[in-house]
């Protein structure tokens, strides 16, 4: 007993000494080696949910990915004097694993500085592969944003890049950008015990854990084949006619869905960084112009609506008629010509068509712009979309009557332009465009985008008057020529109009007469419409026309879907009477 009281005394003594040694002379170091080994939070990064065509092609899509990082000072300072041997094999083991040029590589080693990033984006297992044979390489989780079809329909899908500050991917225009939050999904995160002197996690050390859910996918009404040729069809008739750029919509007639949508100038998301500023935007919905004769339509649909007139309404037209204080003039000169109202569409005259919208009266004319949705954004579900502009009714002077009838003082985008014949396809019946179909949670679950509410344009036989009008507009009969001949698809009936509408001349704040919008909006089959179109060009060389451009399409589109051949040719109609 006595052995053992002595002893315990002496264990007890050791303890108290230990005791008083931990907290006095250790303490300092057992503080920091306290810190390198204690709770540590940890990001669960969401995946960023994919945008999807109709078909479920993906347009944009997330890896998980791999920064390889490194400081160049710690390798000089460890490896002495075989340090250069070192990094020169360090670059050529990334340069081979990696596609990166050997020669940047190195010059990155070989700065003078404590943190290079050797490469942004490696796979996850090359990213292990050299981190084992150079422990020097750090490695950072990120995720990676692909294209698949590089530039196409980049205007509309937009960008993301990685945000380094928080981590995660960031969308930074187009739909990767207005539906970030959606795309992005919710971070989780761990709470867990790392050892000492590393990020590694000590097994069994999770104190609390919230799993991080992955963003949505989005489903588009793109048809991805479609948007390739029309985007190509486009680029090609763009850089064909030497205009600025252009736009060109193709719209389901009965659903108004967006089957494809293209600017002539765009951009590659897969390397952003060398993109133009100016393309990156979506011109198809956020830049407005006068649209010229394509606005037409409105008076000729006010006319038979309110039973103004009729197709077959003969107009004595003159070759110029006062306005006010100005003269309005048609493109050609002519004296007075007797003309059914079918032919003033046509033929496209100034004349003939304010006289008709004279007949119809302001109000009632405003009112079928409104129907039209002309001054209202479409919604379509884009960011930055225009509404275009429509003079307020209270607001026009004697001369706005003899500009707005013909296309001119008023503004929409070629969206826009392509829903008001979209209207006229679909019976009267206008159904705001649309391009998100659904959206598709994590669980799979899909959501389709409600229908928008259909507008009642005019009637439905009013809508088939105009089709058969707009027929005349490419017909090319014999003293009864249209302005559109060359839209005119072989086998097929095809409604359309053409439009020219003269830009403004910055240095005198007037109308050019050199520089102009050209249009062309229009319909396939004409009685029966599958498809409507809608084309912009900007200040093409000499205001070539855009009906080829509407010929390639619809040719492509008749072809493609196997559209039957109609059954007789569209009926050559009295444009002038002799």
């Amino acid at each position: 007993m006595k052995i053992a009281r002595v002893a315990l005394v002496v264990v007890l003594a050791l303890a108290g000494l230990k005791l008083v040694s931990v907290q006095t002379i250790q303490a300092g170091a057992l503080k920091e080696s306290s810190a390198k080994q204690s709770m540590t939070k940890i990001t669960l990064t969401a995946e960023r949910g994919a945008i999807l065509d109709r078909a479920g092609n993906q347009l944009a899509f997330s890896t998980e990915a791999r920064a390889l990082i490194t400081n160049p000072r710690q390798i000089d300072a460890a490896k002495g004097d075989a340090a250069p041997e070192y990094k020169q094999r360090m670059a050529a083991a990334i340069a081979q694993l990696t596609g990166a040029d050997p020669h940047a590589l190195r010059e990155l080693l070989d700065s003078d500085r404590g943190y290079v990033v050797l490469d942004r984006l490696a796979d996850p297992d090359v990213a292990r592969a050299l981190r084992t044979q150079f422990p020097e390489i750090t490695v950072e989780r990120r995720e990676a944003r692909h294209y698949p079809g590089g530039t196409l329909a980049a205007n509309v899908v937009g960008a993301a890049s990685w945000n380094s500050a928080e981590r995660k991917l960031t969308g930074l225009v187009g739909l990767e950008n207005s539906q970030d939050n959606l795309l992005a999904g919710a971070d989780g995160f761990q709470i867990v015990d790392t050892a000492e002197g590393s990020d590694t996690i000590i097994p069994g050390s999770t104190r609390a854990e919230q799993a991080a859910v992955p963003g949505s996918d989005i489903q588009l009404t793109l048809d991805s084949d479609l948007q390739y040729t029309v985007q190509r069809q486009l680029g090609d008739y763009v850089a064909k006619t030497g205009a600025r750029g252009g736009s060109a919509v193709v719209l389901d007639a009965r659903t108004a869905e967006v089957l494809a949508l293209a600017n002539g100038r765009t951009f590659d998301p897969r390397d952003l960084a060398s993109a133009d500023p100016k393309t990156l935007g979506d011109a198809a919905v956020t830049t407005p112009f006068e649209p010229g004769s394509v606005n037409k339509i409105v008076t000729m649909a006010a006319a038979l609506e309110y039973g103004v007139a009729t197709p077959d309404t003969v107009l004595s037209v003159p070759g110029r008629i006062k306005v006010a204080d100005r003269t309005v003039s048609d493109a050609w000169i002519h004296g007075t010509e007797q003309y059914t109202l079918t032919g003033v569409l046509a033929k496209s005259s100034n004349v003939g068509t304010i006289m008709t919208a004279q007949q119809v009266g302001e109000d009632r004319f405003a009112d079928m712009l409104a129907r039209f949705g002309l001054g209202s954004k479409t919604g379509v579900g884009l960011p930055g979309e225009s509404a275009g502009r429509v003079p307020a009714r209270e607001s026009w002077s004697g001369s706005t009557f003899g500009n707005l009838p013909i296309g001119q003082g008023l503004s929409m985008t070629v969206l826009q332009m392509a829903a008001m014949y979209q209207a006229v396809a679909n019976d009267g019946l206008r159904i705001p465009p649309r391009i998100v179909a659904a959206t598709i949670g994590p669980d799979g679950t899909r959501t389709p985008t409600p229908a928008p509410d259909a507008v009642r344009v005019v009637s439905p036989q009013t809508a088939q008057q105009l089709r058969t009008m707009l027929t005349a507009v490419t017909q090319d009969a014999r003293g009864q020529r249209g302005t559109g001949p060359a839209a005119a698809v072989p086998g097929y009936q095809v409604a359309g109009k053409t439009g020219t509408a003269q830009q403004v001349d910055p240095a005198c704040g007037c109308y050019s007469n050199s520089t102009y919008w050209i249009t062309f909006a229009g319909m396939l089959p004409a009685q029966e419409p599958r498809f409507v179109i809608g084309i912009m060009l900007d200040a093409p060389r000499g205001g070539a026309s855009s009906a080829p451009l509407f010929h390639d399409i619809a040719s492509y589109l008749a072809s493609r879907d196997h559209l039957p051949v109609s059954g007789e040719p569209a009926p050559v109609q009295t444009l002038v009477v002799p």
